[in-house]
């Protein structure tokens, strides 16, 4: 684009517009050399990505010798930093160069993309920075051997752990230490992982009962993606998360014996509001009794659940007379994958959730004795007078969304009825004659 000489002189004048450093094989350290120049002095967000798809592999460990050479001067006021390399030595080889203090860094991410890879660069080359980052607060590794030295962890609000498996998966007890490190963490996220030694596991859990409990007050957000069953049970055996809003299980077996933990969490304090299962399997009473106790909860999605049955959606319908409902905030709900559920116990809960708002109700009743479009219709208000005339009970949110992609037993007419009492309906698109979606 060309401008003006004023606007261009503006522009190179105003160090903020040229902080985020890139270099990578689409950008040139001839262009990363130009902005460093042209930053100045203010805090910079580096990033160096080399995915292993780059053709000319063998010059890769040259380019990010390279391009650290360049960065090493200007890690000093680094904000944030990013390195992803395909393999373990150019990564030792661009963290040896990071050995000077920095004193503004927020946030280090470093993925290794081979992360089975068995070579003799795993040791850890610490300390990264000199071991001075006093404003670090986000942290995430894939990959990275770091020895699992929980001062390189502490004080973090944000950690993000994954790729570690066989010897390099962490124990129990070096996960705890560094969760005990990091008092104010708000978001913990562990993904693919070696499980630990059920033999192993169960004279430690014996032990791990009568040790402390790490509370994090802080943490809202967790995820468990493929990190062992075993692991995930025992781990929130042993932490206690009273202000947790999201959570999410993944690829983790039998989650039964960790749903009790959950409830256990529940009888004190759990205001979640966003949970999801995918490809997981569980009691399904003991997972309703789970639900009873989030009256918070606001979005429910299981995916590729075989577990979901009308038993589940019944007691997400109507309850029984001065019963509570059960999840009353529920607006959103995903059942992608889940082909075993019946469509009659889907429009049942609908069905039931249609009151919206306690001022809805007054006025939906009171519309009763007007003629009505359906017998659907005609028994949703029918429901309301009963309810609102034997129950003290707050009527429920309406369901705002439901995704049933992959559900084959839905059929497009069934698809169409949840679309005129549900204001986003997800589905798989309709295919043409090729097997191309064709908008409906």
């Amino acid at each position: 684009m060309l401008v003006c000489r004023y606007w261009r002189d503006v522009a190179i004048n105003t160090p903020d517009l040229w902080a985020t450093i890139c270099v990578s094989p689409h950008d040139s350290l001839e262009r990363a050399r130009r902005r460093l120049a042209r930053s100045k002095s203010v805090p910079l967000d580096i990033t160096v990505n080399f995915s292993p798809r780059v053709e000319n592999a063998t010059g890769v460990m040259e380019s990010i010798v390279r391009a650290m050479d360049l960065l090493r001067p200007a890690l000093w006021r680094a904000r944030s930093f990013r390195l992803s390399v395909p393999n373990r030595p150019q990564a030792h080889a661009a963290l040896l160069r990071c050995r000077e203090d920095a004193p503004l860094l927020e946030t280090l991410s470093i993925c290794i993309f081979h992360s089975m890879q068995e070579d003799h660069y795993s040791s850890p080359c610490l300390p990264m920075f000199n071991g001075y980052t006093p404003r670090l607060r986000s942290c995430s590794f894939i990959s990275f051997n770091f020895g699992w030295d929980k001062r390189a962890l502490s004080g973090l609000r944000v950690l993000q752990l994954g790729g570690y498996w066989n010897c390099f998966s962490p124990s129990i007890d070096k996960l705890l230490d560094v969760l005990r490190g990091c008092p104010n963490l708000e978001e913990l996220a562990l993904r693919n992982m070696s499980d630990v030694d059920p033999e192993a596991s169960i004279p430690l859990e014996q032990e791990f009962t009568a040790t402390k409990v790490v509370k994090l007050p802080r943490l809202t957000k967790a995820s468990f993606y493929y990190t062992g069953n075993m692991r995930v049970r025992m781990l929130l055996g042993q932490i206690s998360f009273p202000a947790l809003e999201s959570l999410d299980f993944c690829y983790l077996d039998n989650l039964t014996p960790v749903l009790e933990h959950l409830r256990q969490q529940s009888l004190t304090s759990l205001p979640l509001r966003h949970l999801r299962i995918e490809t997981s399997f569980f009691n399904e009473s003991k997972f309703v009794t789970l639900l009873k106790r989030l009256t918070s909860l606001t979005t429910l999605e299981l995916v590729d659940i075989e577990d979901v049955s009308c038993f589940l959606l019944k007691n997400l319908s109507a309850p029984p007379i001065a019963h509570p409902w059960v999840c009353p905030k529920l607006e959103s709900l995903n059942l992608d994958g889940c082909t075993t559920l019946e469509w009659d116990s889907l429009r049942g809960l609908v069905e039931s959730r249609l009151s919206g708002k306690t001022s809805q109700l007054s006025s939906a009743s009171t519309a009763a004795p007007r003629g009505v479009s359906s017998a659907s219709a005609s028994a949703h208000i029918h429901a309301l007078t009963v309810g609102r005339c034997s129950s003290p009970v707050s009527a429920p949110r309406r369901l705002t969304s439901v995704d049933v992609t992959r559900c084959h037993q839905i059929s497009k007419e069934m698809v169409q009825w949840l679309r005129m009492y549900v204001r986003d309906v997800r589905c798989e698109p309709a295919k043409g004659v090729w097997g191309e979606p064709v908008v409906p």
